[in-house]
Protein backbone atom coordinates (compact mmCIF):
# COMPACT_ATOMS: atom_id res chain seq x y z
CA UNK A 1 0.00 0.00 0.00
CA UNK A 2 1.34 3.35 -0.99
CA UNK A 3 2.36 5.49 1.91
CA UNK A 4 -0.33 8.55 3.02
CA UNK A 5 1.11 12.00 3.61
CA UNK A 6 -1.48 13.14 7.10
CA UNK A 7 -3.31 16.56 5.86
CA UNK A 8 -2.50 17.81 9.22
CA UNK A 9 1.22 17.82 8.62
CA UNK A 10 3.02 18.00 5.26
CA UNK A 11 5.78 16.20 6.54
CA UNK A 12 4.32 13.28 8.52
CA UNK A 13 4.07 9.98 6.55
CA UNK A 14 1.17 7.67 7.81
CA UNK A 15 2.63 4.07 7.71
CA UNK A 16 -1.36 2.63 7.30
CA UNK A 17 -2.84 -0.30 8.72
CA UNK A 18 0.06 -3.03 7.81
CA UNK A 19 1.38 -0.86 10.90
CA UNK A 20 -0.31 -1.91 13.65
CA UNK A 21 0.62 -5.60 12.93
CA UNK A 22 3.90 -4.56 14.27
CA UNK A 23 4.82 -4.42 17.80
CA UNK A 24 5.47 -0.94 18.81
CA UNK A 25 8.58 -0.55 20.62
CA UNK A 26 8.60 -0.55 24.48
CA UNK A 27 11.02 2.26 24.86
CA UNK A 28 12.67 4.15 21.96
CA UNK A 29 14.85 2.82 19.95
CA UNK A 30 18.47 4.01 18.34
CA UNK A 31 18.82 1.79 15.59
CA UNK A 32 22.29 0.57 14.16
CA UNK A 33 22.63 -2.05 11.51
CA UNK A 34 19.61 -3.87 12.45
CA UNK A 35 16.68 -0.98 12.61
CA UNK A 36 13.75 -1.82 14.24
CA UNK A 37 10.54 -3.96 12.62
CA UNK A 38 8.77 -0.37 11.86
CA UNK A 39 12.12 1.51 10.56
CA UNK A 40 12.62 -0.68 8.07
CA UNK A 41 9.13 -0.59 7.05
CA UNK A 42 9.71 3.09 6.71
CA UNK A 43 12.83 3.22 5.08
CA UNK A 44 10.97 0.70 2.42
CA UNK A 45 8.72 3.39 1.64
CA UNK A 46 11.44 6.11 1.48
CA UNK A 47 13.60 4.39 -0.77
CA UNK A 48 10.61 3.69 -3.24
CA UNK A 49 10.30 7.51 -2.88
CA UNK A 50 14.05 8.24 -3.97
CA UNK A 51 14.23 5.64 -7.27
CA UNK A 52 10.93 7.40 -8.78
CA UNK A 53 10.64 11.00 -7.22
CA UNK A 54 11.35 13.39 -9.76
CA UNK A 55 10.93 16.28 -7.95
CA UNK A 56 14.70 17.01 -7.66
CA UNK A 57 18.12 15.48 -9.30
CA UNK A 58 21.02 14.50 -7.39
CA UNK A 59 23.69 11.93 -8.91
CA UNK A 60 23.73 9.06 -6.56
CA UNK A 61 26.11 7.00 -8.91
CA UNK A 62 23.33 4.25 -9.29
CA UNK A 63 22.17 5.38 -12.53
CA UNK A 64 24.60 5.85 -15.91
CA UNK A 65 25.06 9.18 -17.60
CA UNK A 66 23.94 11.44 -14.20
CA UNK A 67 25.21 14.52 -14.42
CA UNK A 68 27.08 16.24 -11.31
CA UNK A 69 30.14 14.41 -8.70
CA UNK A 70 29.08 11.21 -7.58
CA UNK A 71 27.49 11.46 -3.85
CA UNK A 72 26.20 8.61 -1.77
CA UNK A 73 23.76 10.26 1.16
CA UNK A 74 22.67 9.66 4.42
CA UNK A 75 19.05 9.33 5.17
CA UNK A 76 17.23 9.16 8.01
CA UNK A 77 13.31 7.96 9.18
CA UNK A 78 12.13 8.90 12.63
CA UNK A 79 8.57 6.23 13.46
CA UNK A 80 6.55 8.58 15.58
CA UNK A 81 3.01 8.93 16.75
CA UNK A 82 1.57 12.24 16.44
CA UNK A 83 -1.15 14.03 18.52
CA UNK A 84 -3.71 12.39 17.14
CA UNK A 85 -2.08 8.76 17.79
CA UNK A 86 -1.33 7.71 14.12
CA UNK A 87 1.44 5.71 13.67
CA UNK A 88 3.86 7.10 10.84
CA UNK A 89 7.51 8.15 10.01
CA UNK A 90 9.20 11.74 9.31
CA UNK A 91 12.15 11.88 6.77
CA UNK A 92 15.51 13.75 6.55
CA UNK A 93 18.79 13.82 4.92
CA UNK A 94 22.11 14.94 5.88
CA UNK A 95 23.55 17.88 4.62
CA UNK A 96 22.30 18.98 1.22
CA UNK A 97 20.24 17.25 -1.37
CA UNK A 98 20.24 18.52 -4.88
CA UNK A 99 21.95 21.81 -3.78
CA UNK A 100 19.06 22.65 -1.39
CA UNK A 101 17.96 22.56 2.38
CA UNK A 102 14.25 21.78 1.22
CA UNK A 103 12.25 19.31 -0.44
CA UNK A 104 8.83 18.17 0.20
CA UNK A 105 8.44 15.05 2.05
CA UNK A 106 11.75 15.81 4.02
CA UNK A 107 11.33 17.72 6.89
CA UNK A 108 13.51 21.48 7.01
CA UNK A 109 16.92 22.12 8.71
CA UNK A 110 17.04 23.07 12.19
CA UNK A 111 18.78 26.08 10.62
CA UNK A 112 19.28 27.60 7.01
CA UNK A 113 22.38 28.68 6.35
CA UNK A 114 21.00 29.06 2.49
CA UNK A 115 18.91 31.49 3.05
CA UNK A 116 18.68 34.56 0.97
CA UNK A 117 20.27 37.43 2.61
CA UNK A 118 21.73 35.87 5.16
CA UNK A 119 25.09 36.42 6.72
CA UNK A 120 26.23 33.07 5.97
CA UNK A 121 25.96 34.19 2.15
CA UNK A 122 27.54 36.92 2.76
CA UNK A 123 30.67 35.79 4.98
CA UNK A 124 30.88 33.45 2.00
CA UNK A 125 31.49 35.92 -0.61
CA UNK A 126 33.76 37.88 1.49
CA UNK A 127 35.93 34.06 1.88
CA UNK A 128 35.54 34.21 -1.98
CA UNK A 129 36.92 37.28 -2.38
CA UNK A 130 40.12 36.79 0.09
CA UNK A 131 40.91 33.33 -1.83
CA UNK A 132 40.71 35.92 -5.04
CA UNK A 133 43.25 37.77 -4.07
CA UNK A 134 45.38 35.50 -2.15
CA UNK A 135 45.34 33.54 -5.54
CA UNK A 136 46.03 37.08 -7.59
CA UNK A 137 48.84 37.85 -5.12
CA UNK A 138 50.32 34.18 -5.53
CA UNK A 139 50.39 34.73 -9.37
CA UNK A 140 51.74 38.26 -9.40
CA UNK A 141 55.08 37.48 -7.32
CA UNK A 142 55.70 41.01 -6.58
CA UNK A 143 58.31 42.17 -3.76
CA UNK A 144 57.00 41.78 -0.72
CA UNK A 145 54.01 39.40 -1.67
CA UNK A 146 55.07 36.59 0.66
CA UNK A 147 54.36 39.00 3.50
CA UNK A 148 51.37 40.38 2.11
CA UNK A 149 49.91 36.45 1.07
CA UNK A 150 50.42 35.35 5.09
CA UNK A 151 48.63 38.32 6.51
CA UNK A 152 45.79 37.57 4.00
CA UNK A 153 45.92 34.14 4.94
CA UNK A 154 45.65 34.85 9.01
CA UNK A 155 42.77 37.16 7.95
CA UNK A 156 40.95 34.73 5.99
CA UNK A 157 41.48 32.20 8.63
CA UNK A 158 39.92 34.47 11.48
CA UNK A 159 37.08 35.36 9.84
CA UNK A 160 36.52 31.40 8.70
CA UNK A 161 36.55 31.11 12.16
CA UNK A 162 34.27 33.50 13.19
CA UNK A 163 31.62 32.85 10.81
CA UNK A 164 31.78 29.16 12.15
CA UNK A 165 31.09 30.05 15.42
CA UNK A 166 28.12 32.71 14.24
CA UNK A 167 27.06 29.98 12.49
CA UNK A 168 26.97 27.45 15.63
CA UNK A 169 25.04 29.89 17.89
CA UNK A 170 22.15 29.58 15.39
CA UNK A 171 21.68 26.16 15.72
CA UNK A 172 19.55 25.64 18.94
CA UNK A 173 18.03 21.95 19.80
CA UNK A 174 15.28 20.88 21.44
CA UNK A 175 15.07 17.87 24.08
CA UNK A 176 11.71 16.66 25.33
CA UNK A 177 11.40 18.77 28.10
CA UNK A 178 11.56 21.83 25.54
CA UNK A 179 14.66 22.79 26.62
CA UNK A 180 16.98 24.46 23.88
CA UNK A 181 21.05 24.53 23.80
CA UNK A 182 23.09 25.84 20.73
CA UNK A 183 25.85 23.53 19.18
CA UNK A 184 28.24 25.34 20.81
CA UNK A 185 27.00 24.63 24.92
CA UNK A 186 26.41 20.96 23.72
CA UNK A 187 29.73 20.39 22.31
CA UNK A 188 31.47 22.83 25.55
CA UNK A 189 29.78 20.27 28.29
CA UNK A 190 30.88 17.31 25.83
CA UNK A 191 34.65 18.61 26.39
CA UNK A 192 34.94 19.41 22.94
CA UNK A 193 36.87 22.64 22.19
CA UNK A 194 34.50 23.82 18.93
CA UNK A 195 31.77 21.65 17.32
CA UNK A 196 32.98 20.10 14.19
CA UNK A 197 32.21 21.20 10.78
CA UNK A 198 29.04 20.05 9.88
CA UNK A 199 27.47 19.33 13.41
CA UNK A 200 23.68 20.24 13.42
CA UNK A 201 23.17 19.20 9.50
CA UNK A 202 23.18 15.32 9.97
CA UNK A 203 19.33 13.10 9.61
CA UNK A 204 18.40 12.24 13.44
CA UNK A 205 19.14 15.55 14.91
CA UNK A 206 16.92 17.16 12.07
CA UNK A 207 14.13 14.14 12.73
CA UNK A 208 13.90 14.88 16.71
CA UNK A 209 13.71 18.66 16.43
CA UNK A 210 10.91 18.91 14.14
CA UNK A 211 9.14 15.74 16.18
CA UNK A 212 10.02 17.72 19.47
CA UNK A 213 8.70 21.03 17.43
CA UNK A 214 5.21 19.36 16.36
CA UNK A 215 4.35 17.48 19.99
CA UNK A 216 5.21 13.93 18.16
CA UNK A 217 5.75 11.26 19.91
CA UNK A 218 9.44 10.06 18.98
CA UNK A 219 9.14 5.57 18.79
CA UNK A 220 12.34 4.36 17.13
CA UNK A 221 15.02 5.82 14.53
CA UNK A 222 17.17 4.76 11.45
CA UNK A 223 19.43 5.70 9.12
CA UNK A 224 21.00 3.93 5.87
CA UNK A 225 23.25 5.01 2.88
CA UNK A 226 21.79 5.88 -0.33
CA UNK A 227 24.18 5.69 -3.48
CA UNK A 228 27.90 5.42 -3.69
CA UNK A 229 30.32 6.43 -1.96
CA UNK A 230 33.85 7.97 -3.81
CA UNK A 231 35.60 8.45 -1.05
CA UNK A 232 35.42 5.57 1.70
CA UNK A 233 34.76 1.86 0.99
CA UNK A 234 32.79 2.07 4.69
CA UNK A 235 29.28 3.44 3.64
CA UNK A 236 27.52 0.63 1.41
CA UNK A 237 24.30 1.44 -0.49
CA UNK A 238 21.45 0.73 1.06
CA UNK A 239 23.12 -0.65 4.72
CA UNK A 240 22.08 0.70 8.00
CA UNK A 241 24.53 2.26 10.12
CA UNK A 242 24.74 4.01 13.74
CA UNK A 243 24.65 8.22 14.53
CA UNK A 244 28.11 9.35 13.81
CA UNK A 245 30.32 9.43 17.08
CA UNK A 246 31.91 12.54 16.41
CA UNK A 247 28.96 14.91 15.10
CA UNK A 248 25.78 13.74 16.45
CA UNK A 249 26.63 12.12 19.45
CA UNK A 250 26.78 14.93 21.77
CA UNK A 251 23.64 16.40 20.30
CA UNK A 252 21.54 13.22 20.80
CA UNK A 253 22.27 12.96 24.48
CA UNK A 254 20.79 16.50 24.86
CA UNK A 255 17.68 16.07 22.61
CA UNK A 256 17.27 12.21 23.59
CA UNK A 257 17.94 13.33 27.63
CA UNK A 258 14.69 12.35 29.61
CA UNK A 259 13.41 9.49 26.88
CA UNK A 260 12.81 6.05 28.10
CA UNK A 261 15.40 3.85 26.06
CA UNK A 262 16.91 7.07 24.67
CA UNK A 263 20.79 6.90 25.83
CA UNK A 264 23.41 6.98 22.92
Amino acid sequence: MPEKLSTQDPFFNSLGALAESFPSPDRFTLSGAKPHPLCLLASEQLQTHLRYQVEWQHNFGLAKGKEGSIIGKMFGVLVVRNQENELGYLAAFSGKLGGSNHHSRFVPPVFDGLADHGFLNAGMAVLTRMNMEIREQERMKEDGHERRIDLLKIARRKHSSALQKQLFEHYYFLNLAGEQKSLNEIFKMASYKNPPSGAGECAGPKLLQYAFQKNMKPLAIAEFWWGLSPKSDFWKHGHYYPCCEEKCRPILAHMLSGIDGGEV
